[in-house]
Order: structure tokens, then sequence, then C-alpha cells
């Protein structure tokens, strides 16, 4: 196993939920409602997928560069006020930097937004942090795990992603990696060299290398 390549959101910290209240004050300032179906459509993707689509959705013409900035500093708010790790989660990360095992984060959120979760959970699990600000193309694309696994100068096909959205195992799947689905907003199926669990807790470093070795 070359690497472990982690989501953030949803993943290792619980911030779906703070999403979900910027996502609905958002869109009462812009006049519109925001539901569960909203949210599960969005979730995995860019803030700015997400500001574009509200920007479209409320019918108001607003920015959709002002709409990302209105998200980000919200949850930037929220994220001040403290925000808990998944279950799992911190025992994870802990047992891959004490393996000695290159790690690396990959996220749809911005730098902004990744830099203040880091400051809760620590940046010392991580040799790697790729953001929304670090690509060109966002999740479902490949790109973001390709680019984390180019720096950490490992193979694709033998490292492993912690996911908990469909675009986002679909983007890690589209880069040859191997996938521990942890669902959080939406379900993911069953699929190639994918292991769906219901919680980081379900996962151990073992389980991770057994992973990848299958799917070599």
């Amino acid at each position: 196993m070359d690497a472990v390549l982690f989501d953030m959101d949803g993943l290792l910290v619980d911030t779906e939920k703070l999403w979900f209240t910027v996502e609905t004050d958002v869109m009462r300032r812009l006049g519109a409602g925001w539901s569960i179906a909203d949210q599960e459509a969005m979730v995995g993707g860019s803030i700015a997928a997400t500001a574009r689509y509200m920007a479209e959705t409320s019918g108001t013409g607003a920015d959709p560069a002002e709409v990302a900035e209105w998200m980000t500093t919200g949850l930037l708010d929220l994220l001040a006020a403290g925000f808990d790790m998944m279950p799992g989660a911190a025992g994870l990360l802990a047992a891959v930097r004490a393996a000695g095992v290159p790690a690396g984060l990959v996220t749809s959120s911005s730098r902004r937004i990744a830099e203040a979760v880091l400051d809760g959970i620590g940046r010392a699990h991580f040799d790697v942090v790729v953001t929304a600000d670090d690509v060109r193309r966002f999740k479902p694309d490949p790109e973001p795990y390709l680019r984390a696994a180019s720096t950490l100068d490992a193979h694709p096909g033998r490292c492993v992603v912690l996911e908990d959205s469909p675009k986002g195992v679909a983007a890690a799947t589209a880069a040859g990696c191997a996938v521990v689905a942890v669902p959080s907003v939406v379900e993911v199926p069953p699929g190639p060299r994918r292991l769906v669990v219901r919680s980081l807790a379900e996962v151990d470093l073992a389980a991770l290398r057994r992973l990848v070795l299958a799917a070599a």
C-alpha cells in the first residue's frame, strides 16, 4: 500500500450538518428554500458548483462568486464554534501515521475551510493536502486524487481512498484507487475494488492493506 487518501467533510469530520445549516441560511438570503434533496444533489461537489446551483435554482441571478463567499464565511463561523470528528476517524488517522504510511487529505472544500478543519484535527496526520483551490476539475473527476498520489510519488492502484459521497467514490474509482465508502448523506452501493462500511470504526490498517492487495 503506497498511500491512504482521506476525504474530509462527512468522512473525517461531522460537517455535513453544518453545511446544510449554511446552505439553508444562504438560500433564505436569496429568498428561496433548501431541501435534503438539494443537499443530496450537491454533496461531495465543490463550493463553486453548489453556488452556481443556488444562483440558478433561486432564480435571483445572484453572482455565484458572492454566494460562494457567503457559504465560506458562514461555515468558517460554525467551525470556529467547534465541530466533531466522525466515529473511528481519530484512531484510523493515528494508526496510519504510526505505521509510517503516507497520507493525504483530498477535499472539495476550499483551502480556507480545510485549514480551519486542520486547526482542529491536526496537520501532522497528512503529508499532502489537496483542496478545491489546487485543481481545475473537481470530484467526480479523478484529478484531485491523481494529484495527491502524484505528489506522494504513489501509484494510484496501490492507494486506498476513504470517501463518504458518490461523487468522491466516482473520483477515486476513476483514478484507479481502491475505495472504502462510508456513506453519510447519500448511500453508496457496493462495487469492484470497493468496501462499504457504516463507520470508520469498522476499518483498521490491516483491512486497508487487504483491500489494496485484493485489488492489485
